[in-house]
């Protein structure tokens, strides 16, 4: 009988191996980023079941495929590795989510209050893809101490959790559903 190419058994020991065969700690840094990049992306998997409008799901799919380059680039130990073409996150990339941050800005109301995470099941999803956006985040600026982190993937996962922040305000509003903004009259 053929073995299962699922499981190796090469991580039963609590270590995995990088782009290149270096193997480190299931606990390194380094996997804490592409981990959480990768929990980011099954949560978009997630929200992109509840989104109705197809442009926003296929700008979705798009922001994944992107995520895996994110993931790739992260689990490149460049040190020892070339980094991959595909792993680049170019400005272009960037620029993208910036003209959908604009397109999507243009159509809402303004706002002067924290909103608060709600409403809509989409909407609640949304935060929780941005909240983890957010931690993807902070865990690549903390590998950074410790290895080069190309400017582009920290402003690409920056503008990410921006645009995560104007889709889940978007879908309150296309289902007209009031957003739901932080009391700070501490009563």
């Amino acid at each position: 009988m053929k073995k299962s190419n699922v499981y190796t058994r090469t991580g039963d020991e609590g270590t995995t191996s990088l782009v290149g065969g270096t193997r480190v700690s299931k606990t390194d840094i380094r996997l804490e980023s592409y981990g959480t990049v990768d929990e980011l992306n099954a949560h978009l998997g997630l929200l992109m079941t509840y989104i109705e409008d197809d442009a926003d799901k296929e700008f979705l799919l798009k922001i994944q495929h992107k995520l895996f380059s994110v993931g790739s680039y992260l689990a490149t130990d460049q040190d020892k590795t070339p980094l991959k073409e595909c792993s680049i996150i170019l400005p272009s990339h960037i620029e993208e989510i910036e003209r959908e941050i604009d397109m999507i800005d243009e159509q809402l109301p303004p706002i002067n209050r924290f909103v608060i995470p709600g409403g809509c099941r989409g909407t609640a999803i949304c935060h929780v893809c941005r909240t983890v956006c957010r931690r993807a985040e902070r865990r690549i600026l903390s590998l950074s101490k410790s290895c080069f982190i190309d400017k582009n993937i920290m402003v690409f996962m920056n503008r990410l959790s921006d645009y995560l922040f104007l889709l889940s305000r978007k879908q309150n509003i296309n289902i007209n559903r009031n957003e739901i903004f932080w009391d700070n009259t501490c009563k």
